[in-house]
């Protein structure tokens, strides 16, 4: 294993004196991507450091124990031995996990979208919480979210609304939120007291940098429309909404959560360029699945993830048979938990994959 950190080391201090140099700063994304490095890097540094720290102490207290004339140096040495054998394992498991290259997605912000699905109203109702929750969750991690567009439902809730989050390994820990979500519950709207199953749909999209996709300007087509929803004055008087057709694709974006024209045209790009971004990433996702047969990422964006039932207060998760009694604190933004159990069985995956190289 040092063997491999010592590579590391050698990358790490060759990608530190690249960051320095004025030719690599002048081309953003060879810029941005060393940094990215740098960053992973020294953190692996970090853990070179502490591994090299607790071998020598381990040797050094087989050395003292392997002498044994100083009875007081034999008793701290044995302290010293126990401490290092339990922290040598646990160390050489983070390790292997942070050797195993990391998916250059998951440090990326994202677009996030819900739609309602089946259930009508109720459906409109459910993408409202989930939005709510995931609004909530943003809010606890000290990440930013913005409203780009939104449909509202004709009993509340949304028909559909995209926001985008910025913040830190945003995609890494929110696209496990992909896929349908189910609920079932008594609606509001339902004055028998019977329970009813209805679904809203999560799209969690990489946000792409201007050089992740180049978008040929003639390849777009640009309507303005006059904005609806809450907004003030300007709402339904200037047509600052901004709709972007990209005709090859036939995929459309549009914002109009702000007064200007320009700010919602910027905004469109943004997402229009993560859809596009988005369909070469389901392209390799699908491929990957196809290899990995993955528990967590399957790359069927159209599967149903989890279903949160309402009677029960429950909440499950298929994908890895989760069940938490806990649904309240849950669709009050509480998905940590959930969260930390996906990334655990992927990152057991991808162990078991990798156990070769180690």
């Amino acid at each position: 294993m040092l063997d491999k950190l010592n590579i590391v080391k050698q990358r790490f201090d060759e990608v530190s004196d690249l960051i320095i140099q004025p030719d690599i700063i002048s081309d953003q994304k060879r810029y941005v991507s060393l940094n990215k490095e740098y960053k992973d890097l020294k953190n692996l540094c970090d853990k070179r450091d502490e591994y090299i720290t607790i071998s020598n102490n381990l040797k050094e207290a087989e050395e003292i124990l392997g002498d044994g004339s100083d009875a007081e140096m034999v008793e701290m040495a044995k302290m010293q031995l126990e401490e290092a054998k339990e922290a040598l394992p646990k160390l050489e498991e983070e390790i292997k996990l942070l050797l195993i290259p990391k998916d250059p997605e998951d440090e990326k912000n994202v677009v996030m979208e819900v739609r309602a699905g089946t259930g009508g109203d109720e459906a409109s109702i459910f993408a409202g919480d989930l939005y709510r929750m995931y609004a909530k969750y943003c809010e606890s991690k000290g990440w930013k979210t913005n409203i780009m567009d939104l449909s509202e439902g004709t009993s509340g809730g949304y028909k559909e609304i995209h926001f985008e989050v910025t913040g830190e390994d945003v995609y890494g820990t929110l696209k496990f939120e992909a896929g349908v979500h189910r609920v079932q519950r008594v609606p509001q709207t339902e004055t028998q007291g019977r329970v009813h199953t209805s679904a809203a749909t999560v799209m969690v999209i990489p946000e792409a940098e201007d050089f992740d996709v180049q978008i040929d300007p003639k390849d777009v087509r640009i309507d303005f429309f006059c904005s609806s929803g809450p907004g003030g004055q300007s709402v339904n008087t200037t047509y600052s909404a901004v709709r972007l057709t990209h005709v090859p694709t036939g995929l459309v974006a549009q914002c109009q959560d702000q007064k200007s024209q320009h700010k919602n045209k910027e905004k469109a790009f943004k997402v229009l360029r993560s859809r596009l971004y988005d369909l070469e990433l389901a392209k390799k996702q699908e491929a990957d699945a196809a290899k990995r047969n993955s528990q967590v990422s399957s790359g069927d964006r159209s599967a149903k993830i989890r279903t949160y039932n309402y009677p029960q207060g429950r909440v499950t998760d298929h994908r890895i048979g989760l069940t938490l009694y806990d649904l309240q604190n849950i669709i009050n933004g509480d998905i940590q938990k959930i969260i930390d159990e996906l990334m655990f069985v992927e990152n057991t995956e991808k162990l078991k994959e990798a156990s070769e190289i180690f």
